[in-house]
């Protein structure tokens, strides 16, 4: 009976979040004036949306755009957050507590108290109107996800990387051939993260993009709703199949990491 009940209040759950996602690609498939009678079976279907929204947009365009930044910020803070992470978790040196303290008070910090000063940094080096600010500020890395790493690096037991240093190995190809490839799982968290944060993130593009040839999905998705607001004429079947088109890639990254991204999250944290 318990069993029923957990599984009846899991199926609750599921339809809950997944009805949101039902509700738009059922939008999708419907004509401008039926959008919004919340049927989820449309009682008039039609995929003229779906040809319309590639004629109205350059969708193919901020699709690559987005790829492109998506791919390069999840790379660049993955790789630098772990070799940070891995340097705290790894070396003993004096002021490593305080120093990951300060690392971990940056998370305290709102995004709005660095946005004028980094504009700022960007725009002195010509860089506003690129997609080169969406990307390069995370080869610095993310307190976030250095955290997330260290606790995953810190229950790694210590005696294979003695052990390689024994034989001869360097601190880089310890990193690299054993520490990287023994927390596999949190490294695909934290690429899957970071590609769903970049590939969703609206705030930097808005502030950063000028051209229309330069922009990611979501800035377009705000230029397609901005376009079609004009004269009161909202062509919401638009943007929801624009939605549709945006949604669907994060929904198969997730499909195809998932036993990675479980894994990862049930393993972290479980050394202090």
């Amino acid at each position: 009976m318990k069993r029923i009940l957990v599984w009846a209040a899991l199926g609750v759950i599921s339809v809950l979040f997944a009805y949101p996602f039902v509700w738009l690609l059922s939008a999708s498939f419907k004509p401008r004036g039926e959008v919004f009678d919340h049927r989820l079976i449309p009682e008039t279907f039609t995929f003229d949306n779906y040809i319309k929204v590639w004629q109205e947009a350059p969708m193919a365009l901020w699709l690559l755009n987005t790829a492109f930044v998506t791919v390069m910020a999840a790379i660049a803070v993955t790789v630098t957050s772990a070799m940070v992470a891995w340097g705290f978790a790894y070396f003993r040196f004096p002021g490593r507590g305080p120093l990951f303290g300060l690392v971990l008070a940056t998370m305290m910090l709102p995004g709005a108290v660095t946005m004028i000063p980094t504009y700022l940094i960007w725009n002195s080096l010509g860089m506003v109107g690129t997609l080169t600010p969406l990307w390069a500020q995370n080869l610095f890395g993310s307190a976030f996800y250095i955290f997330l790493l260290r606790q995953f690096f810190l229950g790694l037991p210590r005696e294979p990387f003695e052990a390689a240093r024994v034989d001869g190995a360097d601190n880089w190809q310890i990193f690299t051939r054993i520490a990287l490839p023994l927390c596999r799982p949190a490294i695909v968290v934290t690429w899957l993260f970071e590609f769903q944060a970049a590939w969703t993130d609206l705030m930097r593009p808005l502030i950063y993009l000028r051209d229309s040839t330069t922009f990611t999905v979501p800035r377009g998705l705000k230029a397609l709703l901005d376009q079609y607001g004009f004269g009161g004429e909202w062509h919401w079947e638009i943007v929801m199949t624009a939605s549709v088109i945006t949604t669907v890639p994060m929904i198969v990254l997730f499909f195809v990491g998932q036993r990675h991204f479980v894994r990862g999250i049930a393993t972290t944290g479980s050394k202090g």
